[in-house]
């Protein structure tokens, strides 16, 4: 009785035994059918690496560190490929737990696992122990594998099946995890895991816990359950780990609820990417940046506007770049979230510069002889005119300082000097000069007039570093490197002596005490030439200038083109700068310039209420000329040509008689030269107007042309004269 009732058990024992096996061998039967429709070539791991394409792409700065990433594909979220070794082990714990327990064991397909399942259930890839992992990774690379809104025809599963066998045996088990890790759907438009982390946690796979995990792994089998269906899955993933499900369910409702069209990964430099990320390029797309430097200079502006709250500023942009290659070291657009406009870039948005336009200026005036950083140059009410009328320049303090030196002038930013040595110059001459330095300036000369030496013309910042970086390079200038590698070969624009007195006031603190006193944020424990800037109405303030490796730009006011409360370019734009120069140089002080050729160094002295005895430099040859300017200058307030003016326009009146019509030149004394023909010497002449376009010359003792001009006199003149009338 007992034997018989052992071998009973025995039987009942061997039946599913029996079933699983006659199942085993139904199944592998059919799999041998559908070879012949699943043997068409197998992609390998690299060709499924390979055509992975991320919906976002990410720009990584110089040294291989994601700096930014932008989402290019709308349809779906995939990010790029994460190796196996980057993910959590209680991910590949939990994924595996819950979707192919013996994925390590079979070669394929679980026969075991599907010899227990229901047929109805046999393939249906959401349902675990039946669709193995390389089953559904099937479905993912083989597009005709692909899992139709209907279900898969029975061909379509044997198919997978054979699919997965192949993949089996052609790839590793861990390329296996891995791609499928990286390719399989998630919730809504979600793809793959590093999606889903930055989605949902917003953390890298490698920073994945247990219960985070969990919930990955649920969301696999059913990726638009409800919160607490997929806490619930999840808790019973950790059972299966022996680990609690203590606050699951809240992790859940709060990952869900994030939206998934929000800005993922690192996010410090969106106007750059925005500027130079190929859409159809590569997942990793590298740039010049610097992504310590680049988070650095932001957080500085954010700090500066925190510090400037309530004076009605709310935006600011930084640019660094290299001296050397020119590329682009940092580009923060904007203030981000202070900002109401922070998809407006400021590095690349023109607003007109202010007194940063004033370096240009003087150098030109260096390098053509008309003064020299000793010259006397009067600071006074003066007015100008111009095509729209009189123009009265003021100075930023409202105050005037009689006559001081070029070097005074420019360093302590008088705005006077520089209308009198821009008129000397001719806006002309002065446009084409910045125009050479890349500052694509639109307007003619005549539609900027003389403010144009007080920064009236819009520039962007990035224009101007870049221009400022070819003082920094001696006179030479070369477009901006958007790219590693990308600098172009330098051209010369300006006489490098003539650079080296502008750089060498613009370093010099002294020079700009009058102004900013001692210990202004524009002083540096290295060598530094820096200068300030404020727009009319301080609706923008500037601080542009160089160290011996970096140019640095900054812009802080208003998106919006509203003014500022009571902030300069030393008190909004100054402070970062400075800081940023300071981490710039933390462990190397920058280092002064070396005199150049044609630069020699002489002992002044000046009459004592006007400044003390210094040492100074003067281009070789001008230093004994400029003797005779420091000088008082006849006790007259005015110096170069004060009437006519450049670019005046006279009409000959033919009702007044002729004897009665003459134009008065008056000036500094001098010798008068017109369209090269001597005139007289003194400081006021008379002369009888002849039509036509005439060129006026002030001329030194020293042989020095002090100021050239161009006027026009229009009206009748004498048959067969063909020049200028005499005296």
């Amino acid at each position: 009785m007992s034997r018989a009732s052992a071998g009973d058990r025995s039987g009942i024992d061997r039946a599913p035994v029996l079933a699983r096996s006659g199942v085993a061998h139904v199944l592998a039967a059919l799999t041998l059918l559908a070879v012949g429709a699943a043997a068409h070539a197998l992609p390998s791991f690299a060709d499924v690496k390979a055509a992975h394409r991320p919906s976002d792409l990410t720009l990584v700065d110089r040294h291989g560190t994601p700096i930014q990433t932008v989402r290019v594909d709308k349809a779906v979220r995939r990010l790029a490929w994460t190796p196996l070794a980057e993910m959590s082990p209680a991910l590949l714990t939990a994924i595996v737990l819950s979707e192919d327990r013996r994925f390590w064991e079979h070669g394929g397909v679980d026969w075991q696992a599907a010899a227990t399942s229901a047929w109805g259930n046999l393939w249906n890839t959401r349902t675990r122990g039946a669709s193995t992992l390389t089953m559904q990774l099937a479905g993912l690379v083989d597009d005709g594998l692909a899992r139709p809104s209907g279900g898969r025809s029975v061909g379509q599963k044997l198919g997978q099946a054979v699919t997965a066998t192949r993949l089996e045996r052609a790839w590793k088990k861990s390329e296996i995890l891995e791609a499928y890790l990286n390719s399989v759907p998630y919730r809504g438009e979600i793809v793959g895991i590093e999606a889903l982390a930055q989605t949902l946690f917003a953390k890298h796979p490698s920073g994945l816990d247990a219960h985070e995990a969990a919930i990955a792994a649920a969301l696999v089998r059913s990726p638009n359950a409800k919160p607490a269906d997929v806490a619930e899955r999840a808790c019973g993933v950790l059972k299966l780990q022996r680990l609690d499900c203590i606050g699951v369910k809240g992790l859940a409702e709060s990952a869900l609820a994030r939206r998934g069209g929000m800005p993922l990964g690192e996010q410090l430099a969106p106007h750059f990417a925005r500027r130079t990320l190929d859409p159809a390029g590569a997942a990793l797309q590298a740039s010049p940046l610097d992504a310590r430097l680049q988070r650095f200079a932001a957080l500085q502006l954010r700090r500066q506007l925190g510090e400037l709250a309530g004076r009605n500023v709310e935006d600011g942009a930084v640019v660094v770049l290299d001296n050397a290659s020119g590329e682009v070291l940092a580009w923060v657009g904007s203030s981000g979230d202070l900002s109401g406009a922070a998809e407006v870039d400021g590095v690349l948005a023109r607003r007109q510069p202010g007194s940063t336009l004033k370096p240009f200026v003087y150098a030109l005036a260096f390098e053509k002889g008309l003064v020299t950083p000793a010259t006397l140059i009067d600071d006074s009410p003066a007015q100008i005119a111009t095509g729209a009328g009189l123009y009265l320049p003021q100075n930023y303090d409202h105050a005037w300082k009689g006559f001081v030196s070029a070097r005074t002038a420019l360093g302590a930013s008088l705005n006077v000097p520089a209308v009198r040595v821009g008129a000397m110059l001719g806006t002309d001459a002065l446009l084409a000069r910045l125009r050479a330095l890349g500052l694509a300036l639109p307007e003619s000369a005549g539609w900027y007039g003389a403010s144009l030496a007080l920064g009236s013309a819009d520039v962007s910042l990035l224009g101007l570093t870049n221009a400022y970086r070819a003082l920094a390079n001696g006179g030479r200038y070369a477009p901006v490197a958007l790219a590693v590698g990308a600098g172009k070969a330098p051209v010369r624009v300006a006489d490098p002596a003539a650079t080296f007195l502008v750089v060498d006031i613009l370093a010099d603190n002294n020079a700009r005490v009058r102004t900013f006193g001692w210990g202004s944020a524009l002083a540096t424990r290295g060598f530094a030439a820096v200068k300030t800037g404020t727009s009319k109405d301080m609706r923008d303030n500037w601080c542009v200038g160089f160290t011996d490796r970096y140019t640095i730009g900054v812009w802080v006011g208003n998106a919006s083109g509203a003014a500022m409360h009571d902030v300069s370019g030393v008190s909004g734009a100054a402070p970062v700068w400075q800081a940023i120069a300071a981490y710039l140089h933390a462990g190397a002080p920058s280092q002064a310039p070396a005199l150049p050729a044609g630069v020699v160094a002489e002992r002044i002295a000046f009459d004592s209420k006007r400044e003390p005895a210094r040492d100074e430099y003067f281009l070789a040859g001008s230093e004994r000329a400029v003797q005779r300017a420091t000088g008082e200058v006849g006790g007259a307030d005015r110096y170069g040509i004060t009437s006519p003016r450049d670019g005046s326009i006279f009409a000959i009146d033919p009702d007044i008689p002729p004897a009665a019509q003459r134009i008065t030149f008056e000036g500094e004394r001098g010798a008068w030269r017109l369209d090269g023909r001597a005139l007289g010497v003194g400081e006021r002449l008379r002369w009888a107007p002849w039509p036509g376009r005439h060129r006026l010359e002030l001329v030194a003792a020293s042989g020095q042309t002090l100021q050239s001009i161009a006027f026009e006199v229009r009206g009748a003149g004498v048959k067969g004269r063909g020049g200028p009338a005499p005296r």
